[in-house]
C-alpha cells in the first residue's frame, strides 16, 4: 500500500485541501480528507455585526454562488422578523438565482473540460459565459457580489430594456448550450475520461448525503426549489433534471440540461414578474427566535441557521454549504478509481473549499490532527439525513 498526498497545494484546484490516498498498483484504495486549510471564521464574524452588515459578509461566503448565499440569509432574517417580500421581488429573485445557475454551470463546465485536457471546449464555455455575466452586471452594477437582494425584497428592479436584453441573451446562450451538449455526447476525449469514472450509486448518493447536481447525476431527484419551494418557485414550473448514469459524465450532462432548464425559468420568471413595489421597511432589531433558511444553490442544498436575541446582532449563526455535504461522496467516488482520474472526480462535485472550510479539531493529548477517513465520512452523511 502507497500513500499519496494530494494538496494542500495542487494544479486540479485552486484552492487548497488535502485528500491522502491509499493506493495499490494505480488504483485508489481509501481516501483520508483534511480539511481547515482556508477557514474565515465567517460565522463568527457575523455574530458580531447586525444583520444589515451581515448581509454583505454573506454575500463573500463565495464568489461563484454569492446570491444563494444572500438569498439564504435574507430568507431565514425575514422568518425571524416574520415578514415576506412583496410578489415582484421573490419572481426577480428566482431571476437572478437561475442567471447565477447559468453561469456557475458553464463555469464549471469550462473547468472539467480543462481537468481533462479538452481546453477548447474551455475556452468556447467560458466565452459564452461572458453573456450570462454581462446580464448580471446589466441588472445588478456587478459580475461578481450582485448585491440584489436585502432584507424585506431586493435593491434593484428590472425595467422593459433589462427585460428584453435578458431575453436575447437567453436566445444565444440557449443555442450555444444545446451544441455543447451535442458535441460532449459524442467526443471520445470526453467519453473515455468521464464514462464509468467516479461512479457514485443512487443507494450510495442517499447513503453519503450527496445533494445538488452530484446526488441527481445518480438519480437522486432532490432538489430544494422543487421539495420546499422558497421565492416565486412555487409560481414557476420546472423539472428537476435526473440521470442514472452515476459516473462523471451524468454531473456533466445533468450541469448542461440545467442550464437549458435554468433559461426557461428565467423565461418563465419574466414573462409573470408582477406590478408592485420590490421591499418592504423592516426593524433593525429581532426579537428572540431562530430561523432555518434552505435554497437550492448551483452545487445543491444550502442552508443557513439564525438565531436572534432581541439586538440588532445574531446571536448564533450556522452555514452548510453542499460541497461539505458532498464531501463524503466525493470519497467514495474516488476508491476504486485510477489515480489520473482523480483531478475530474473531485471537479465533479464542483467544489468550492473555502466556503465549506471548518476550523481544525487538534487532540492536545495525542497531540494528532483528527483526519476524516471514508467510515467516518459515511456515519456523517447517514446522520445527517437520518435527521432530516
Amino acid at each position: 500500500m502507497v500513500k499519496i498526498v494530494v494538496g494542500p497545494q495542487h494544479p486540479a484546484l485552486k484552492e487548497p485541501e488535502r485528500f491522502l490516498l491509499e493506493t495499490e498498483g494505480e488504483y485508489v484504495k481509501n481516501v483520508r480528507v483534511r480539511i481547515g486549510y482556508i477557514h474565515r471564521g465567517i460565522e463568527k464574524a457575523m455574530e458580531n455585526r447586525t444583520y444589515i452588515q451581515n448581509l454583505y459578509l454573506a454575500e463573500r461566503i463565495c464568489g461563484i454562488c454569492s446570491d444563494a448565499h444572500t438569498t439564504c440569509y435574507v430568507q431565514a432574517v425575514e422568518e425571524l422578523l416574520g415578514v415576506e417580500p412583496p410578489p415582484r421581488a421573490k419572481f426577480i429573485r428566482v431571476i437572478t438565482a437561475e442567471l447565477e445557475r447559468i453561469h456557475s454551470h458553464m463555469l464549471w463546465l469550462g473547468v472539467a473540460a480543462h481537468e481533462i485536457g479538452f481546453d477548447t471546449l474551455f475556452m468556447y464555455v467560458w466565452r459564452d459565459r461572458e453573456i450570462v455575466m454581462d446580464l448580471l452586471e446589466l441588472i445588478s452594477g456587478n459580475r461578481v457580489n450582485y448585491a440584489m437582494n436585502t432584507i424585506g425584497g431586493v435593491r434593484r428592479d428590472l425595467n422593459s430594456e433589462h427585460v428584453d436584453k435578458i431575453l436575447k441573451g437567453l436566445n444565444v446562450l440557449e443555442a450555444r448550450t444545446k451544441e455543447y451538449i451535442k458535441m460532449i455526447e459524442k467526443e471520445p476525449s470526453v467519453l473515455k475520461r468521464t464514462v464509468d469514472v467516479g461512479i457514485l450509486s443512487k443507494a450510495d448518493a442517499i447513503k453519503y448525503g450527496a445533494v445538488g447536481p452530484t446526488a441527481r447525476a445518480s438519480g437522486v431527484k432532490r432538489d430544494v426549489r422543487a421539495d420546499d419551494p422558497y421565492a416565486a418557485y412555487d409560481e414557476t414550473p420546472f423539472n428537476v433534471i435526473t440521470s442514472d448514469g452515476c459516473d462523471c459524465f451524468a454531473r456533466i450532462i445533468v450541469r448542461a440540461e440545467e442550464i437549458l432548464e435554468s433559461i426557461n425559468i428565467t423565461r418563465e420568471a419574466l414573462k409573470k414578474l408582477p406590478d408592485g413595489e420590490i421591499k418592504i421597511r423592516v426593524k433593525p432589531r429581532i426579537p428572540p427566535a431562530e430561523a432555518l433558511s434552505r435554497v437550492e444553490a448551483p452545487r445543491g442544498e444550502l442552508m443557513h441557521y439564525a438565531r436572534s436575541n432581541g439586538t440588532d446582532k445574531p446571536e448564533r449563526y450556522k452555514v452548510r454549504t453542499p460541497t461539505l455535504a458532498n464531501i463524503p461522496a466525493l470519497c467514495k467516488m474516488l476508491v476504486g478509481g485510477y489515480i489520473a482520474d482523480v483531478p475530474i472526480v473531485l471537479a465533479g462535485i464542483d467544489p468550492c473549499f473555502a466556503c465549506m472550510d471548518r476550523v481544525l479539531i487538534v487532540d492536545h493529548e495525542k497531540k494528532k490532527s483528527e483526519v476524516w477517513d471514508l467510515e467516518k465520512l459515511r456515519r456523517y452523511g447517514r446522520e445527517w439525513y437520518s435527521k432530516r
